[in-house]
């Protein structure tokens, strides 16, 4: 049984992947359960989320914490009772709630609910974000598909990356670009969720660019990678990821099996930090832990990481693509200066970086 957290800024196309997500995995077998957004549930029973009144507003996104918790925990119990494999994919989760209040309230609701932002990230195996419409395909940005949407586009951009950051320190966080196809944005979630689910996928390669940084990055979110690999099977790669972001550490060790029809099986486990420090005692001796500070952003509706090297090697910066399909253009950003287009250049690879010579 699987978690997932579907969210997205508005207008991002949610509604149709879910009748998709629906459509295919149950063809392949799995019970799919959808919880559904309850924010809007509360709307159309007369919640106000935009009311002036702190107490009505406290209490009314305090209950929303409180029935989205319930429903999901209603759901796995349910889906404990069948045989066959079960995805519960949540039309936005916990964590959607934190983007639309001040950080002190949701420290209250949370505290008032006995629970905190970490042990609220870990109940999903994953958490799908669809970038709005409203950044880069501002054309097809419409509030006629919900009633509850009031959002013009600037406001929208922002909620978006509001709820990026609000799941961000989640191990398995993956944004979904906006693309010329939506087919081909649908696509993509189902391909990520396959990768959930352990199902092989043909290996697809991200666009890889060494660049210099000549300017600020707006909303850009900031964290500390170490990267280790440990010794492994042929065909395979094994590696833990220490990531820290606003002080938090999130330990997670990797698996990528590539199979002999080229397809490619990743999974991925977090783990605590006394497991992560015995795996350590299998680090690979030929090569160095890797070191880097990556900032994330999205730009004209595409998703981007930018890793700056500290160790083994310093000086150089490699911005990343993330789900930009072939026939596509990079939207490359004013405040980067691309020096060398590097996709597919195996020396590049982190695996290959860490390597002593």
């Amino acid at each position: 049984m699987k978690r997932i957290v579907l969210t997205g800024g508005p207008c991002a196309g949610k509604t149709t992947a879910l009748v998709k997500i629906i459509e295919h995995f149950s063809s392949l077998g799995y019970k799919v359960f959808i919880i559904p957004e309850v924010p809007t549930l509360f709307s159309q029973a007369g919640m106000d989320y935009l009311t002036d009144n702190y107490a009505f507003f406290y209490e009314g996104e305090k209950a929303t914490l409180e029935m989205q918790i319930a429903l999901e925990d209603k759901f796995t119990r349910i889906a404990e009772t069948i045989e066959e494999p079960t995805i519960i994919v949540c039309d936005r989760g916990t964590m959607d709630i934190s983007a639309y209040m001040k950080p002190a309230m949701w420290q209250d609701i949370t505290s008032a609910l006995s629970t905190d932002s970490e042990r609220l990230r870990t109940r999903y195996d994953a958490v799908l974000h669809l970038v709005s419409a409203a950044d880069g395909a501002e054309q097809f940005y419409t509030t006629a598909t919900n009633a509850e949407r009031t959002e013009g586009l600037e406001l929208a951009r922002e909620l978006d990356k509001k709820v990026i950051s609000a799941w961000s320190e989640h191990p398995r966080l993956r944004v979904i670009n906006n693309h010329e196809n939506f087919d081909t944005k649908i696509n993509r979630v189902l391909q990520e969720i396959s990768n959930v689910l352990e199902i092989p996928q043909q290996v697809i390669e991200e666009r890889k660019y060494i660049v210099r940084l000549i300017g600020d990055i707006p909303g850009a979110i900031e964290s500390d990678i170490k990267q280790t690999y440990l010794t492994s099977e042929p065909r395979s790669e094994v590696r833990l990821r220490r990531r820290t972001l606003n002080g938090i550490s999130v330990n997670v060790r990797t698996t990528k099996k590539t199979l002999p029809t080229n397809e490619q099986v990743e999974t991925e486990r977090q783990i605590d930090n006394n497991l992560y420090e015995s795996l350590m005692r299998q680090a690979d001796p030929y090569r160095y832990s890797i070191h880097k500070i990556r900032k994330t952003f999205i730009w004209r509706g595409q998703f981007f990481e930018l890793d700056r090297y500290l160790e083994p090697i310093s000086n150089l910066q490699i911005l990343e693509t993330k789900g930009i399909v072939d026939h596509e253009d990079v939207n490359f950003p004013p405040f980067l200066e691309v020096l060398e287009d590097i996709t597919g250049k195996t020396e590049y690879y982190n695996y290959n970086l860490a390597l002593k010579r």
